[in-house]
């Protein structure tokens, strides 16, 4: 059962990753795992089946993203846990760390001196996004988890699902577990798809929006960040 606590003044500031953060996004993460199996020949077959599935991928993005989670995480099955779990600090600092926009960690920053909690939800893996939180300095991150039978991925993710309209019901179980005011929160993101996220808080920003979120940033005149 959900641990409720005291209605309190505290605040806190919730970010979405790819794109927002990061310039890059959970494909670029599998693709690094396809490119470093085990084996060289393991390498290349995997590396050549993502190529050939990236249509897929952005068909089902175009559907929602969630469509898309659900069906891009499925190629994840049978990968070993221990691997993934021990390659992610490698992953973190040959792909992730890079592509951190310059601006992001400065945004964080000024948002924890304010005296915000600081709060990553994300759609990508949480073994992925747990050595970035650590870099940033943020206090919690709320992520995708794969399940695993005896040591190897099944191909499904644990609940809660991230993604989409769900980010704005898990920020909601977050304040209402730790005694946040959303009214005096924030919350940024790059995608349209994070807009029931946005919407959630009293203090929504937009961070290198697509075209569709720029839009609905106008109409409600939400700042407009570019963290690059």
């Amino acid at each position: 059962m959900l641990q409720v606590a005291a209605p309190g003044s505290a605040r806190a500031a919730f970010y979405d990753v790819d794109g927002t953060l990061i310039k890059t996004n959970i494909v670029h993460a599998f693709w690094w795992y396809a490119i470093h199996q085990p084996t060289v020949t393991g390498s290349i077959r995997h590396g050549l089946s993502t190529l050939a599935s990236l249509p897929v991928f952005a068909a089902a993005d175009r559907i929602s993203r969630k469509a898309f989670n659900e069906l891009f995480y499925r190629y994840y099955k049978g990968e070993d846990e221990d691997r993934l779990v021990t390659l992610a600090a490698e992953l973190f600092e040959d792909v992730i760390k890079p592509s951190i926009f310059p601006k992001a960690p400065g945004l964080i920053e000024q948002s924890r001196r304010a005296g915000l909690r600081q709060v990553i939800v994300s759609g990508g893996l949480d073994f992925t996004v747990r050595p970035l939180a650590r870099y940033l300095g943020v206090d919690d991150f709320i992520a995708n988890r794969l399940e695993f039978e005896e040591g190897v991925a099944t191909g499904k993710l644990g609940s809660p699902f991230v993604a989409g309209a769900t980010k704005a019901v898990i920020i909601r179980d977050f304040a209402a577990a730790h005694g946040i005011d959303l009214v005096k929160s924030f919350a940024y993101s790059d995608s349209y798809s994070d807009y029931p996220m946005l919407a959630v808080v009293g203090n929504p920003a937009v961070v290198n929006p697509d075209l569709r979120l720029r839009a609905v940033a106008r109409s409600y005149d939400w700042p407009v960040l570019d963290l690059r």
